[in-house]
This record gives C-alpha cells, sequence and structure tokens, in this order.
C-alpha cells in the first residue's frame, strides 16, 4: 500500500485557498500512484476556533463533497479533517473515504485541546472509528489525542494502521516527533501523523509530518511546507512483527483497569 503524507500549509480561514492545495497535491499524489492521501486537521480551515462560521452540517457538508469529488476523480483514498456542526454543538472530525468517495470511517476528536481554548469551542466524542482500507484495518485520530496512549491500545487491537491529523505547533515540535515513535513502538502498529506547516495569526508550525514502523523505524520525515511524500509500506508487517514480539500477550489490562478505579475513588 502506498500512502501519501500531505503535508499542507492551508493558510487560515480560507477554504477556497486550502481547496486548491489540495487539489494539486492529491494529482500529485495520484502520479506517483499512491492509494491514500493522508491531510492535516481541520484541512480546509486551519485550527479556527469560529466553529459557527466554519462548522458543517454532516449531512450536506461541503467539505466532504470537495473530497468525495477528488477522491473519484484520482481514485485516490483520503483522510481529512472538519468541523460539523449540530444543535449548536461542534467537534472535530477525521474523516475516511475510499478511492470511490464512500465514507469508511467518521471519528470525532475524543479530546479537545483545553491548553488552546479548543474545549471552549467544540465537545469531544466519544467513540473510536475502524475500517478496512484495502483490506488492511485502520483508526483515525487527532492531533491532542496523540498525548492519551490508552485510546491508541484499544484501536491497535483491531487496526495496523492508526493515523493522527493534526495542527501541531512548532513550540511543542520535540513532543510531537516521540509520541509518533512511542505510539509505533507501544502499539506496534503504523503511525501516520500528518502535521499542517505555516502559521495563522498566532502561532506557526514546523509539519514534521512521520510515517512510523511498528518497530519505530521513521520511514518518511516532512520539514518543508507544502510537501508530499509517498511511501510503500506493508501492513502485514505489523502482525507478523507482533507474532515475533508478542508484546500485548503481556498486557494486563484488567489489572489497569483496577489500579485506575482504586485510584480514582
Amino acid at each position: 500500500m502506498k500512502i501519501a503524507l500531505a503535508q499542507l500549509d492551508m493558510g487560515f480561514e480560507n477554504p477556497p485557498f486550502a481547496q486548491n492545495r489540495c487539489m494539486e497535491m492529491m494529482a500529485e499524489a495520484a502520479k506517483q500512484q499512491a492509494d491514500c492521501i493522508v491531510f492535516p486537521e481541520m484541512t480546509l480551515t486551519g485550527f479556527t476556533m469560529l466553529p459557527e462560521q466554519f462548522g458543517e452540517q454532516k449531512e450536506n457538508s461541503p467539505t466532504v463533497a470537495f473530497f468525495r469529488t477528488e477522491a473519484i476523480r484520482h481514485q485516490l483514498a483520503v483522510v481529512f479533517g472538519v468541523i460539523f456542526l449540530e444543535n449548536g454543538a461542534a467537534t472535530n472530525h477525521s474523516i475516511v473515504l475510499d478511492q470511490n468517495g464512500n465514507l469508511l470511517a467518521d471519528y470525532a476528536k475524543i479530546h479537545p485541546f483545553s491548553y488552546g481554548a479548543e474545549a471552549k469551542h467544540y465537545i469531544g466524542g466519544n467513540k473510536l472509528a475502524f475500517c478496512q482500507l484495502n483490506d488492511v484495518s485502520l483508526s483515525p485520530f487527532v492531533c491532542y489525542d496523540l498525548r492519551f496512549p490508552e485510546i491508541f491500545q484499544v484501536a491497535s487491537r483491531h487496526s495496523h494502521i492508526l493515523t493522527v491529523i493534526a495542527n501541531w505547533p512548532a513550540a511543542r515540535a520535540a513532543h510531537w516527533k516521540i509520541l509518533l515513535q512511542a505510539r509505533a513502538i507501544e502499539n506496534q502498529c503504523f503511525i501516520i501523523g500528518v502535521n499542517r506547516s505555516g502559521s495563522d495569526r498566532t502561532l506557526t508550525y514546523s509539519g514534521d509530518s512521520m510515517l512510523v514502523s511498528p518497530t519505530g523505524e521513521i520511514l518518511a520525515q516532512l520539514t518543508t511546507p507544502n510537501a508530499l511524500a509517498v511511501v510503500e509500506i506493508h501492513p502485514e508487517e505489523a502482525e507478523a512483527y507482533r507474532k515475533e514480539f508478542p508484546l500485548k500477550a503481556d498486557r494486563k489490562e484488567a489489572l489497569y483497569y483496577s489500579f485506575f478505579q482504586s485510584h480514582l475513588e
């Protein structure tokens, strides 16, 4: 499977500008025969705190319609971010479409970033998402979720590829890179972390999008704006490595759960 990491400088709160850049990247990824392209969080808006202006109805989302059209045009599966607004409540999503524009997964970010005021404008989701992409199991996550390893452990029970789309500031770039590798190693899966580049009104972003193998090897890393890397991976390597080094078999999740229970009382 060939994965395209699309490190995008989408500007800020300017969807038409971002759409043009996404179209260029999808065309180039298709030219390089990628099977799937992964874009950053809030792909067409950047990390906006104006969901009442940029949020969309899930059933009639212009962003989903745009990426569906481009997925079909290029016969390219796509992972992207979008804001949904329902009954006045906004949620931050990662969507997975297949190459025919079919919805495979819809994940609402479980952990809004309270340090950056996201929790004042968005509510968190309460479900994991799973899908089959080209017969490979995949689960999507969003940005700040990366700091919460428990949900990755649950998802990696079923999925060999975990995607993390982000608007992760340059000031904490070291954390981003270390955590991506840690999540890959401890879950024995492929981690695809795609971050934005450029800047918005208050923050700069170094990108540092990465594809990390189940053993923690960095297979690709991007450091320039509007960069695209197409990397071929073999998802069956994750299952083979789990059999060779059965880390998950030694986990004691019932015991861990009892620790949580006893120390929360």
